[in-house]
């Protein structure tokens, strides 16, 4: 099934290593710092949706998501949140861009095995910053021949990046754990996907049953891809 596979990529976050699990501490702090405006639940909702409006403007990661807490506390309390609770929600933020990077089980004896006999890529969404900075600390940073930070992940922007790269679709493997992002496109534009699901996903990266298709292999493990290969 892989025989013509040149170049594999990797999405970063949750699939190399933790970062979902942070942004659901994060919105559970906020919603405590909120709890006297509204259920924790209606919070929840509220920050949510303040996310999904604001994408079009501060796309993906920790800043964007930073300025919706923000947004969000002022209209929950009716613009009556004080200046400390303010800084408090900054605090979360800024503490989440300082967190440590924990690779998930498997990813560097992995890329160990993989490097030398393919081409090795990130491709990855959110704030530049904030994923050098990841990728940085990291560790793994040598076994990668380019990295490619998008702002979507929509089956144009992969079109673009192949173009740019010189990479026809059917020497591409993606390798990540969202459908909506890592795996469905890639299978649109006649690459190749596997899909290693994460224990959080968030809300709007997932898809109904009738979006998925059955051209991609599903694993639990990042080590299992190597069998396949």
């Amino acid at each position: 099934m892989y025989k013509n596979i040149k170049v594999i990529a990797f999405d970063a976050d949750d699939t190399l290593w933790v970062n979902e699990t942070y942004f659901r501490d994060a919105e559970n702090e906020f919603a405590k710092l909120l709890s006297d405006y509204e259920t924790e639940n209606k919070i929840h909702q509220e920050l949510f949706k303040k996310e999904i409006a604001n994408l079009k403007l501060y796309g993906y990661g920790v800043k964007g998501f930073m300025l919706s807490m923000v947004e969000a506390a002022l209209e929950l309390s009716n613009y009556k949140i004080s200046q400390k609770t303010l800084n408090q929600i900054l605090s979360i933020g800024k503490d989440m861009l300082e967190k440590p990077i924990e690779l998930l089980d498997g990813v560097e004896e992995t890329l160990q095995k993989l490097q030398g006999n393919y081409k090795l890529i990130v491709a990855t969404k959110g704030d530049l910053l904030d994923q050098e900075r990841k990728l940085e600390k990291s560790g793994i940073l040598q076994y990668f021949h380019h990295t490619e930070v998008m702002s979507e992940k929509k089956e144009d922007d992969y079109t673009k990046v192949l173009k740019r790269l010189e990479i026809k679709p059917e020497e591409l493997l993606m390798v990540g754990n969202s459908l909506k992002s890592d795996v469905l496109p890639l299978v649109n534009i006649g690459a190749s996907a596997i899909h290693i699901p994460f224990h959080t996903t968030w809300a709007h990266e997932e898809v109904s049953e009738e979006q998925k298709s059955s051209d991609y292999k599903t694993v639990a493990n990042i080590k299992e891809i190597t069998s396949f290969l």
